[in-house]
C-alpha cells in the first residue's frame, strides 16, 4: 500500500488538469459593456498556420510557436462600473490552477490602483505545458489561457510582429569580470 501511495504521488504531476475557464466567469459577459471571446482549439490553429508562408522569416517564426499549441483562448470583459466581478469569481479559476504542474510565476498588485495580476505556468516534463494569465482591474477583467508546449525564445521571437509585445528575454549569461 505505502508503495502504491508513492508511485500514484509520484505520477501525479504527469496528470495535470487542463485548465477550463470557469462558467462564473463566462457569465460575466451578461454584465460586461464589451467583451472579447477568443477561443482557437489545436484545428483552428493548425489552419491557421497553413495560411503562413514558408518564404516570409515572421511567419516561419509564427508557424514554429503554433506547432506545439493546442489551444489559445481569451475572455476579456469591461465592465460600466466596479463590482460587476468578485474575488469569488476569480477563485475557481486560483483553485485550477493550485492543482498538480501548476506554478504561480507572477503575481503583481497594486493597492492604489485596485489591480491584480498572476501569470501561471504549467509544465510537463520539464517543459513548458501552458500559460494562464489573469489580469484584474476594477472595471476589466482578462483571462488568457495559451494551451500546448510553449517555447518561450520562439515567443519572445516574435515580439514586436503579429500585435505580440517585444520582451527581451536573456538566453546567455552576463560575461563575469
Amino acid at each position: 500500500m505505502r508503495i502504491a501511495v508513492i508511485l500514484l504521488m509520484a505520477c501525479l504531476p504527469m496528470f495535470a488538469q487542463d485548465f477550463r475557464i470557469p462558467e462564473s466567469v463566462e457569465k460575466l459577459a451578461t454584465k460586461a459593456t464589451e467583451t472579447v471571446d477568443v477561443s482557437l482549439d489545436g484545428a483552428l490553429l493548425h489552419l491557421a498556420g497553413r495560411f503562413l508562408s514558408d518564404k516570409k522569416p515572421d511567419d516561419v517564426q509564427a508557424k514554429q510557436v503554433l506547432n506545439g499549441l493546442k489551444g489559445v483562448y481569451v475572455r476579456n470583459f469591461e465592465f460600466d462600473k466596479e463590482g460587476e466581478y468578485t474575488w469569488d469569481d476569480l477563485e475557481a479559476i486560483r483553485s485550477q490552477l493550485r492543482g498538480p504542474g501548476w506554478s504561480k510565476i507572477v503575481g503583481v498588485t497594486s493597492k492604489r490602483d485596485k489591480e491584480h495580476t498572476e501569470v501561471w505556468l504549467k509544465t510537463e516534463e520539464g517543459h513548458a505545458g501552458g500559460i494562464v494569465v489573469v489580469a484584474a482591474e476594477p472595471k476589466e477583467l482578462t483571462v488568457v489561457y495559451i494551451n500546448g508546449a510553449i517555447d518561450m525564445q520562439k515567443l519572445a521571437e516574435l515580439g514586436g510582429r503579429f500585435g505580440i509585445p517585444k520582451i527581451d528575454v536573456q538566453t546567455k549569461k552576463p560575461a563575469e569580470d
